[in-house]
């Protein structure tokens, strides 16, 4: 009879299972560093819990930026990070190289006092991304250190305040690191897989004893990255506006429109439409008035302004406003003179857009939040002459496509694009002003909710939509352009990511009659503590650009299946204006069902 060693087998594996499951349990009671993954949409506090994956897994199309993080937590001792590093990744397609990844290091930035209706309690959270290797020069930013170079010489400072590397993590603490990931248009679709790792040194402690040292230098988490076989376009195809780059010439010590100047401002548009926002055009490229409001066209401000408009792929071309006192402000009267003035100004400008080809997106910012009725004759009044200058030119307005009050002017005729506040849309406004055959747009501001003249105020008076602070879930930045399609929407507005603060790195927060916002208007750092002579991009800046890339999924969809197909996935992010997620895992899993389905209809 044959016998049956199957129970001592089961047995026996059972029994070393056990055996290496308690030595595993010993090994990680004895970490003393440790790394985990978490998303771009979460932020871990520096003496939070550790938490995250073990392993790095992303996805994305072609042409698109990825990011991820990577946590270092220190358990059982202080350290110091002195590198991190990730290597090419490889598949059966290739090598996917590793120049296109970026490294920064999350700064955390202290909220002191909440912004209005924040989500998140006063304390420390990352925000500005401090870059490994400075973009200007190649290398990475020399820490800050001061040196007598002969005693009793003067002490010399080398430097910056503001660095990567090396940085220190003290004991049950953490210190993410961020990485973004850039797929090249001619990537082959695949898997591709490689490894993140980080070298340790001992923690300096200059003044007591030596510190232990630390037994294992390197510690590294596994990369695995999937390339899904489709491209996303090099233009945003949803329309926004993010106002204008401001106070350089303060920031940065320059003179106003200095060949230093012009030199930063270029690096500021380039960071706008690296992250999928239109650039604002320098005002130097740009045509001007004659004394009697007729065009003139520099041949060299033309040249440059083509080459700008091909290098930073613009999409919308906003109009600036007839340089005439009452266009430019519109409280100030205006003459029949100026206004004959201001009807061959757009009439040139237009014919001058459409002769190059830039006349599609084209737009006039005629407007923003007229609140009173003499406000709303004026944009009748502007619109006029805009009208009869270009009558396919289109006005957009700051303003809900319903009135403060019937008894004050219908400006409908006047406007093309409404943009409404977040807290103000109504989904049945927009849907008669889209009927109309007008666009509308949303945009957001401090923390405002419905106005009492909301259609249906008693309805949504205590609803919050996205606000855009530091003290909000970072999802708060990414499901603005799901919620627009939702309803509708075709662009999105903000006021400015480069406002006055109070101070940009260690107090960014923006008073409005007393009232914190934190990080209200300003998603773009100065770079000078870094050494940089330009901008440092911000986690919020990434997330929008996340946002507008998955508006490009929802774009592709919709071409292949039609807008009801795109709809039923929206509605897991964004069911309504009011209701949108705030869990990480449904922004990523919609995305990820988005990426299926075109993919499906591609092959």
């Amino acid at each position: 009879m044959k016998q049956n060693h199957f129970p001592v087998i089961r047995v026996f594996t059972i029994a070393i299972t056990m055996i290496l499951s308690s030595c595993l349990l010993n090994n990680n009671e004895k970490e003393e560093v440790k790394l985990t993954v978490i998303s771009s949409l979460e932020r871990i506090g520096q003496d939070d819990q550790l938490f995250g994956e073990l392993q790095v897994k992303i996805k994305a199309a072609k042409n698109e930026y990825e990011s991820f993080q990577v946590v270092v937590g220190a358990i059982l001792k202080n350290i110091r990070v002195v590198n991190a590093e990730i290597s090419d990744l490889s598949g059966r397609a290739g090598i996917f190289s590793k120049e296109n990844f970026t490294l920064y290091r999350p700064e955390y930035i202290r909220i002191s006092r909440p912004s209005a209706r924040a989500q998140l309690p006063p304390g420390l959270y990352t925000d500005p991304l401090v870059p490994f290797i400075n973009p200007q020069t190649g290398k990475p930013i020399e820490p800050r250190t001061q040196v007598r170079e002969y005693w009793p010489g003067p002490v010399v400072s080398r430097g910056y305040e503001m660095y990567a590397l090396p940085f220190d993590v003290w004991k049950g603490q953490n210190q993410p690191i961020w990485v973004d990931v850039f797929v090249p248009e001619n990537t082959v679709a695949g898997e591709y897989e490689g490894t993140f790792t980080v070298t340790l040194d001992n923690f300096p402690d200059p003044w007591g004893p030596v510190a232990d040292s630390i037994r294992v230098k390197t510690i590294s988490v596994p990369v695995s990255i999937t390339i899904w076989d489709f491209t996303l376009p090099d233009q945003t195809t949803h329309r926004n506006h993010f106002g204008r780059v401001g106070r350089i010439s303060e920031r940065f010590g320059v003179e106003v429109n200095s060949d230093e100047y012009k030199k930063i401002e270029m690096e500021y548009c380039r960071i706008y439409t690296e992250h999928r926002l239109n650039p604002p055009f320098p005002h130097y490229l740009m045509p001007e008035m004659s004394t009697d409001g007729s065009l003139k066209i520099i041949p060299e401000r033309h040249n440059e302004l083509k080459k700008f408009i091909e290098d930073f792929n613009v999409s919308d071309f906003e109009i600036p406003r007839a340089p005439i006192a009452g266009f430019t402000d519109p409280h100030k009267a205006l003459n029949a003179s100026d206004r004959e003035k201001a009807v061959r100004y757009y009439s040139d400008f237009y014919k001058y857009l459409k002769e190059n080809g830039w006349d599609k997106r084209a737009y006039v910012y005629l407007y923003d939040e007229p609140n009173t009725p003499e406000c709303y004759k004026r944009v009748l009044e502007l619109a006029e002459d805009v009208h009869k200058g270009a009558p396919q030119l289109k006005i957009l307005v700051v303003e809900q496509p319903y009135s403060h009050d019937p008894s004050w002017p219908d400006i409908d005729s006047a406007v093309d694009i409404w943009c409404p506040l977040f807290g103000f849309i109504d989904r049945e406004s927009v849907t008669d002003a889209i009927s109309r055959g007008d666009e509308v747009w949303s945009y957001t501001a401090l923390s405002q909710r419905a106005p009492r003249y909301h259609p249906h105020y008693d309805e949504v008076k205590n609803y919050d939509s996205p606000y855009w602070h530091i003290d909000a879930p970072l999802t708060s930045h990414r499901v603005p352009t799901w919620m627009n399609y939702q309803y509708g929407i075709k662009g999105i507005l903000y006021w400015s990511l480069t406002t006055t603060v109070m101070d940009t790195w260690y107090h960014p927060a923006f008073s409005h009659f007393g009232t914190h916002f934190n990080g209200g208007g300003y998603f773009i750092y100065p770079g000078v503590p870094c050494g940089i002579v330009g901008p440092i991009s911000s986690i919020r800046l990434k997330n929008l650009r996340e946002s507008m890339e998955d508006y490009e999924y929802l774009n592709l969809y919709e071409k292949l299946a039609g807008r009801e197909a795109v709809l039923k996935i929206v509605s897991k992010v964004a069911p309504n204006w009011w209701e949108t997620t705030d869990n990480p895992n449904d922004i990523f899993a919609a995305r990820e069902m988005l990426a299926s389905e075109i993919l499906k209809l591609t092959k």
